[in-house]
């Protein structure tokens, strides 16, 4: 009796570890029918755990999943396993995810599997922003050098097609007015290109993201998105976060401007605000031996009908749009002042669903070590 107790206590911890796992757990029994999942699974497969114990993994995941195999073979072999960057597609969610996918059995004579599912969605989109970072600084790095070069012949060319305008047949005038234009939009670009190899450090202090919001707010509905409902969902206790006034505000009005262009054809266009803290992520920042946690989360959605699925991996490089007139360096000048201001940025867009989403460090712990962080982190 003693001994059946001893086994019952040692059971609670063990539930509530898995119940306090971040990453989705099940177990399933020699018919892949679930007959355990903690918190993060019913979150990751939208559905409570009364209904996941009435599915098998099949029921679950899309038909021919490797997920299915791994799990086959690991019942036969009695070992664990891994697979990784799974693509995982199931009717319960609409996107298809990757993740890394660990099984293994429970003991040698046990007939049940436990799987842990680690979406590596987050780090991926880090790695691929890390990497337009260094893509737009080799791009700047070449522009900086040549943009002053290119600006004194372009100078000369735009006296040039002043002075045509005044000596030509009337009929002439619009082409001499096209090379001025066309002039004008070169420097304009060159001058946008130079902001990227501006490496002086920011002026910063401590902000309450909400009111840049509220102010970005205010200056697109009297602009850029005049006649769009706005949403918002702001968690009011956020902490400051350490950051550039104009900056920032230039960071969120860009988003929305885009959001806003992406919705002319949408009925009943509408872009969300959200704010919440998201405490667990953190990244290794150059310079910073401690790795920076990011907390506080900021998220510009639109219902319109998306970017396309060639586009997003590559959205915030240099010189990459879906605009017919787009220069292609908007969302990399966001990408670099999320950057500069410690954060990162991603993307998650389909049909109908848009989201750009900002993580950025808390004032107070811009340069602590985690466990400081977490000590000044609210309730």
């Amino acid at each position: 009796m003693s001994g059946a107790k001893s086994q019952a206590g040692d059971d609670l911890p063990a539930r509530a570890v898995l119940q306090a796992l971040p990453q989705p757990v099940m177990v399933l029994d020699d018919t892949r029918r679930v007959t355990f999942a903690n918190y993060a699974a019913e979150a990751f497969f939208g559905a409570s755990l009364s209904v996941l114990t009435r599915q098998t993994l099949d029921d679950l995941i899309a038909f021919g999943s490797p997920i299915i195999t791994l799990v086959e073979t690991v019942l036969s072999r009695r070992a664990p396993m891994t697979e990784y960057r799974v693509r995982v597609g199931s009717s319960r969610f609409g996107d298809e995810r990757i993740a890394d996918v660990f099984a293994s059995p429970l003991s040698e004579t046990d007939g049940r599997v436990a799987v842990l599912i680690q979406e590596r969605t987050m780090a991926d989109k880090i790695d691929r922003q890390m990497v337009s970072r260094g893509a737009a600084r080799s791009v700047t790095g070449l522009a900086s050098m040549l943009a002053h070069e290119i600006k004194n012949p372009l100078s000369g060319i735009r006296g040039a097609a002043q002075l045509l305008e005044q000596s030509v047949p009337a009929d002439e005038i619009p082409l001499a007015r096209l090379i001025r234009d066309e002039t004008d939009r070169i420097v304009g670009l060159l001058d946008r290109v130079e902001v990227f190899g501006d490496e002086r450090p920011l002026e910063r202090e401590p902000i309450n993201i909400h009111v840049v919001l509220d102010r970005v707010k205010l200056l697109a509905r009297n602009g850029v998105a005049r006649g769009i409902a706005f949403a918002e969902e702001y968690d009011p206790s956020l902490p400051p976060v350490l950051g550039n006034r104009d900056q920032l505000i230039q960071v969120f009005l860009n988003l929305i401007k885009n959001a806003s262009e992406a919705l002319e054809r949408t009925q009943k266009p509408e872009i969300k605000l959200t704010t919440a803290f998201r405490p667990g992520i953190r990244i290794s920042v150059a310079g910073v031996s401690e790795r920076i946690s990011l907390p506080l989360e900021i998220v510009i959605e639109d219902n319109g009908p998306g970017v396309p699925p060639d586009i997003l991996p590559f959205l915030f490089d240099p010189f990459v749009t879906t605009k017919t007139n787009g220069s292609g360096l908007g969302l990399a000048l966001v990408a670099k002042i999320v950057g500069d201001h410690g954060g990162v940025i991603d993307c998650d867009s389909r049909p109908g669903r848009t989201k750009f989403r900002i993580l950025l460090p808390v004032a107070s712990g811009a340069l602590q070590s985690p466990a400081e962080a977490e000590k000044g982190s609210p309730e």
